[in-house]
């Protein structure tokens, strides 16, 4: 295979010219993870990059090849954030002005990184509810203005300022066996691939994906990029909902396994990142250690990198990742509980149908008019996963009536 010549992808003239304004960032081997898994694992930390994401690699290296003439007239981007930051970054380097379009959803610790990043040199517009809508704006924009848009992952030159991970990876690693890395728009994985494919070709390639924007997964299942009507956007740096032209034909071609993550583990993998190692990542950051729960019996003995992509997580979103990790873990469960018209129903539940180490973690009567005759919310939270049905017989034993939301996603979203 030799897919960076038919394509023109230099790595090496890359990794040169972004060496000035891009850092250099560790390869660190993991000793808990390593055994864990029975393998060696190495995390390629991308969340301490300058703008703390590998998203500064392709834009600058895009930007810094455009002519004078296309740098004066500015540029324009969209993004949910982390490329925001690398396109605002390259700017500042510079010193050309740029548009920089982000979905209103962006977590706004995002929103003040670019600005921070970009100084004056940059303008940001919020503007549509995922990346998809915001994208059509900036290129409406572009058009109009006649500037040059920098596309945040389907395009050559972003490729390959992408790809120049796996060349430190590989300088610093070449007994590599395999490389996980996460997919939004697939550039990352599209460069990197495209990198290590040519130079080591048994090297095993493992894409991965949130479960709730799966749209490289069902591309390479459809043969072709679809564009998904719905995407879950909590893993707000890797879901799109429909992935490049460019980068899907390379991943097809390079990728020998593609793995969607479930939201919960991606946010139990957060955690235990932060509470183990120290490391803050943000969701897209975490699905490549995520992962490995799948791919156990295929790294076993061999040496692994886990790409960690970015590091642009708001603290303001911790309570809702232990919430989903809770969750996922089957340690938090609501219920609407129906208590029984007699005195002390309330204190019988408590004393009796919780478990000593169960917590009620929300109480809350459903009716406005004569609560304490109604149904009320109740969210317990357990030590361990097994304590569940203990618990559940327990509420029929003392003839509680109540109805397990976590099994009905309909009233979960209505009343959680």
């Amino acid at each position: 295979m030799n897919v960076d010549k038919e394509v023109g992808l230099d790595f090496g003239a890359a990794a040169k010219r972004i060496s000035d304004t891009v850092k250099r960032t560790p390869l660190e081997y993991n000793a808990g993870l390593s055994k864990k898994y029975n393998a060696n694992i190495y995390l390629k930390r991308e969340d301490l990059q300058v703008v703390r994401s590998y998203k500064l690699r392709g834009a600058y290296n895009m930007i810094s090849t455009l002519p004078a003439q296309q740098l004066q007239n500015g540029v324009v981007c969209a993004s949910a954030g982390n490329h925001a930051q690398g396109v605002a970054y390259s700017c500042k380097k510079l010193n050309i002005k740029g548009v920089i379009f982000m979905p209103e959803i962006t977590p706004r610790q995002k929103v003040k990184q670019t600005e921070m990043f970009g100084g004056d040199n940059i303008k940001i517009v919020l503007v549509g509810d995922t990346f998809d809508d915001c994208m059509k704006e900036a290129l409406i924009y572009t058009e109009q203005q006649q500037m040059t848009f920098i596309p945040p992952f389907d395009n050559i030159k972003v490729i390959e300022g992408q790809g120049t991970v796996g060349v430190e990876v590989f300088e610093d690693l070449p007994e590599l066996d395999v490389v996980i890395m996460p997919i939004g728009g697939g550039g990352l994985a599209s460069g990197v691939g495209s990198y290590l494919k040519n130079i080591k070709p048994s090297v095993q390639l493992i894409g991965v994906e949130p479960e709730g924007a799966p749209s490289m997964k069902n591309a390479m299942e459809n043969g072709d990029p679809v564009t998904l009507e719905y995407i879950d956007r909590f893993v707000d740096g890797a879901a799109v909902k429909r992935v490049g032209n460019l980068t899907f034909k390379y991943c097809n071609e390079l990728l020998d396994q593609m793995l969607l993550i479930p939201e919960g583990k991606i946010c139990t993998t957060i955690l235990k990142l932060y509470n183990e190692d120290a490391i803050v990542v943000e969701p897209a950051g975490a699905l490549a250690v995520a992962s490995l729960d799948q791919v156990k019996e295929l790294i076993e003995g061999k040496t692994v990198v886990c790409i960690v992509s970015g590091g642009n997580n708001d603290i303001e979103r911790m309570q809702e990742i232990k919430e989903k990790s809770l969750l996922f873990e089957g340690l938090k469960h609501y219920f609407i509980v129906r208590f029984p018209q007699r005195p002390g129903a309330l204190k019988l539940f408590v004393n009796n149908v919780l478990g000593p180490h169960d917590d009620i973690t929300r109480f809350e009567f459903i009716k406005k008019t004569n609560r304490e005759n109604g149904p009320a919310l109740v969210g317990i939270e357990l030590a361990e996963r097994s304590h569940y049905e203990a618990l559940v017989a327990r509420m029929k034993e003392f003839k509680f009536d109540v109805i397990e939301l976590n099994n009905d996603q309909t009233l979960f979203e209505y009343l959680v």
